[in-house]
């Protein structure tokens, strides 16, 4: 009885860490060129056209992105390139940054 009660204390706080790091990578891919921007095309799509994003983070630190880190975040997360662009004016209705694939999913 005892054994099941420490086995379900540790799974719950097993699952409390787990939701805190998912919270925690709050970021978010936003066009800084074309603020209006509101889901109706992709960012690669409008990196293509040569619009430039932004990187988000959940303390509204902002870094925009130069050529050689979309590359190689392309190269390392390609996800994160297929979801809806979306400008700054619609921040809070952007996606979080899809996580990267992990180990040996790597390129």
């Amino acid at each position: 009885m005892r054994s099941k009660l420490v086995t379900g204390i540790v799974l719950a706080v097993v699952a409390v860490m787990f939701v805190a790091s998912a919270a925690m990578a709050a970021e978010k891919m936003l066009c800084v060129s074309n603020q209006d921007l509101k889901g109706q095309e992709t960012v690669a799509s409008c990196l293509a056209k040569g619009e430039r994003f932004a990187i988000v983070d959940q303390y509204g630190i902002v870094h925009i992105m130069t050529p050689e880190e979309i590359a190689l975040t392309k190269a390392f997360n390609p996800k994160a390139f297929e979801t809806q662009a979306f400008g700054i004016k619609y921040q809070k209705e952007a996606p979080i940054v899809p996580m990267p694939p992990v180990g040996d999913q790597l390129p």
